[in-house]
C-alpha cells in the first residue's frame, strides 16, 4: 500500500491530492510515495472526544516530509494523521506505518462496510 503525495506538472506537491494543484492550477499528474520516508512532527494534538469506532484518546500529528533532494518546486510536503502512541513531541522523527483499520467498522450507526478504513499512522522513530 502506498502513501501518496501528488505532484503537479510544475513540481508542486500536496497531500492529499487534488484534481488541480491548489498553488498554480496545473493538473496533478504524478505521485510521490511517502511510505518509506521519515518525517518530522510539526505540531500535534490529542483528541479525547472521538467519533464512534475511533480509539480514545487519539493522538494526531501534522508531519513534514523533506523533499529538498528531489527535482521539485516544493521543499516539503505535510500530512496529517494518527500517531501510533499517545505521546509525541514537536520535532520528533516519525515514519508512516500501514494500519489495516483506522477505526472499528462495527461501531456507529452506518453500514460496517462503509466504515472499513485503512491507511497510515505515524510511529516515532
Amino acid at each position: 500500500m502506498s502513501f501518496d503525495a501528488h505532484v503537479c506538472e510544475n513540481g508542486h506537491v500536496t497531500y492529499p491530492g487534488h484534481t488541480l494543484c491548489p498553488d498554480c492550477g496545473a493538473k496533478q499528474t504524478e505521485t510521490l510515495d511517502l511510505a518509506d520516508r521519515t518525517g518530522e512532527v510539526v505540531t500535534w494534538t490529542k483528541s479525547t472526544a472521538t467519533p464512534p469506532g475511533v480509539r480514545e484518546p487519539n493522538t494526531l500529528a501534522i508531519v513534514e516530509f523533506d523533499l529538498s533532494g528531489e527535482d521539485l518546486t516544493d521543499e516539503y510536503v505535510r500530512a496529517v494523521g494518527q500517531v501510533t502512541t499517545e505521546e509525541v513531541e514537536t520535532g520528533d522523527p516519525v515514519e508512516p506505518v500501514y494500519a489495516e483499520q483506522l477505526r472499528d467498522p462495527e461501531a456507529g450507526i452506518k453500514v460496517p462496510e462503509s466504515q472499513d478504513w485503512d491507511g497510515y499512522r505515524f510511529e516515532p522513530v
